[in-house]
């Protein structure tokens, strides 16, 4: 009789020892702080965390309950915890997830944001300023040396650039590679452009790509709240040609969802149109 009841509590406590397990999952147990070791998942995501690793959830148990562990059915668990995407809106310009693209430019064309910071190699809002450092800082733990070409450019600054490319380019050159004045993110303050430090020539080319800059950044950027806006696999929808070197700021919470959920653009994230034409045409 004895033993009968000493293994029904080794079998109960292998149960509540996994159920525990899976629990320990949902409170990021394995997630990557900013600047620190290698991740399971992001550290940002909502509520704290994606599942860690099994090996880790069963930490907790006894070694002869492991092959019981090993012999059960896994069970799923959601890769990323769901954020509420209808929380900001993407048409003001002063909202953190504002979508601007060639269907939807800034309304007011000429509009300015407030609480400008200027950081060596240009000015961002100041929400943006404590990830920015953040993101900088963990890049030159890593060896990298991250740093900004320029940021936010006004509504004059906009329309100078483009014109300047239209005259050298041509016009179709210029909507392709170069937003119309009120149609660039860089107007909102939450863009910015990165300078190789490692290949200076590639700054703004082609090739800045596959600098150790462009690489860190599309490995760690989403950490901190920034995606890389226009790659090779979203240019149709956003428009542009892929820019390895323009971050765009949209914070931790939503750059984790994207990252996760492997979701490469703002359209796509919010259902919003996009495309190589000018709504104006």
């Amino acid at each position: 009789m004895a033993a009968v009841v000493i293994l029904a509590g080794l079998v109960l406590g292998a149960a509540v020892a996994r159920a525990a397990g899976a629990d320990l999952g949902w409170i990021g147990i394995g997630s990557r702080a900013p600047g620190g070791a290698s991740s399971a998942g992001p550290s940002s995501v909502a509520s704290g965390g994606v599942p860690g690793p099994a090996s880790t959830r069963a930490a907790g148990l006894a070694s002869a309950d492991r092959s019981a562990v090993a012999a059960a059915p896994a069970t799923p668990l959601p890769t990323a915890v769901g954020i509420d995407l209808a929380a900001r809106s993407t048409s003001d310009p002063a909202s953190l997830w504002v979508v601007v693209n060639k269907r939807h430019p800034l309304v007011p064309l000429e509009y300015a944001p407030t609480g400008l910071v200027w950081l060596a190699g240009g000015m961002v809002r100041g929400e943006v300023v404590p990830d920015l450092r953040s993101m900088i800082a963990a890049a030159q733990t890593d060896g990298v040396p991250l740093s900004l070409r320029n940021a936010y450019r006004s509504y004059r600054d906009q329309l100078v650039i483009h014109a300047d490319v239209v005259k050298g380019a041509g016009a179709g050159y210029a909507d392709r590679y170069s937003a119309r004045p009120g149609y660039s993110e860089h107007q909102t303050g939450l863009a910015l452009d990165l300078h190789s430090a490692s290949q200076p020539a590639c700054d703004l080319a082609p090739c800045f790509a596959q600098t150790v800059e462009a690489v860190w950044a599309a490995a760690h950027a989403w950490e901190f709240g920034f995606v890389v806006r226009y790659t090779p696999e979203n240019a149709t929808v956003t428009g542009y040609g892929p820019e390895a070197w323009h971050l765009r700021y949209v914070g931790r919470d939503l750059a984790g969802w994207m990252h996760v959920n492997r979701v490469t653009s703002l359209e796509e994230a919010f259902g919003v149109a996009g495309g190589a034409e000018y709504a104006a045409g």
